[in-house]
């Protein structure tokens, strides 16, 4: 099983900033490895902690600036409309919509939502959604245009996540795009958004796993080892992305998305998958 979990943490790093669902390839690849079984929502939101810590450390320098204006701008030592402050006003309206879809919806996100065949569709919409809005968004406004509007706004986006084969950078950068923004700006502002979302999710199912060991495919050293090759390697996939970014367009990951999501149909249609 320590085989199993660290391809798998490397597909955790390698698939979590890319707009593909990190949740969806290790829902699939989980499927063709020794062990051959799904590695659960509990295994999948802990190794996320790996990839947030690489976020950390890659915008280490811009997340204390903004959690450092924010309490300033509490006390009045710095103007409430400082685009540092706003940014961490932005985050926190922006995290309400998950963490309250993601607690009342846990079984479903656990169970139902993990059906391969949802999976494959959701890959195929989804993907198409993003090259629609990369190819008809503006791309005019930067992260200074941020409003609490757009907050919200890519807060519900970035709930649809819940769904293995949205992909929660994916879908926050969909929405950043239709509204009007950069593909760099959309990317970043994506990472930041997902920071306390995806902590609070893991540390969630870190504390179930820790309550209900028989409940986890994995254990914990095995977790563990996966959790930090997914830190090692979401650390290389952010600085490439935001390079990328600058002169590359998300049509790349739009046309693997769809071929993914029509193989995963096939397979399904043909028997070599079952849906759970």
């Amino acid at each position: 099983m320590l085989f199993d979990a660290i391809i798998l943490g490397i597909v955790q790093g390698l698939t979590e900033f890319l707009p593909i669902s990190s949740s969806a390839h290790l829902r699939i690849i989980g499927e063709f490895l020794p062990s051959a079984e799904d590695p659960g929502a509990t295994f999948t939101a802990i190794t996320q902690i790996g990839t947030e810590l690489a976020v950390l450390a890659y915008f280490w320098k811009r997340i204390v600036r903004i959690v450092g204006q924010w309490f300033r701008s509490l006390t009045g030592a710095v103007p409430r409309n400082d685009p540092d402050a706003r940014m961490g006003w932005i985050v926190i309206i922006g995290t309400i919509p998950i963490g309250v879809l993601g607690f009342l919806f846990q079984d479903v996100i656990r169970d139902t939502f993990r059906n391969l065949w949802l999976v494959a569709i959701v890959l195929i919409v989804f993907g198409l959604l993003l090259g629609a809005a990369d190819a008809l968004g503006r791309r005019t406004r930067e992260e200074s245009d941020l409003t609490y509007r757009d907050g919200l706004l890519l807060g519900l986006a970035q709930s649809l996540a819940l769904i293995p084969g949205v992909s929660r950078s994916g879908a926050t950068t969909t929405m950043g795009l239709a509204l009007g923004f950069t593909r760099t700006a959309a990317a970043e502002v994506a990472f930041l958004l997902a920071v306390p979302a995806v902590f609070g999710s893991g540390l969630y199912e870190l504390i179930h796993a820790i309550r209900e060991p028989g409940s986890a495919v994995f254990t914990g050293v095995e977790t563990a080892v996966a959790t930090g090759i997914a830190f090692v390697v979401g650390l290389a996939v952010i600085a490439f992305l935001m390079q990328y970014l600058k002169r590359g367009s998300f049509l790349p990951f739009v046309i693997y998305r769809v071929v993914l999501g029509i193989v995963l149909i096939i397979l399904l249609s043909l028997g070599v998958l079952q849906a759970y």
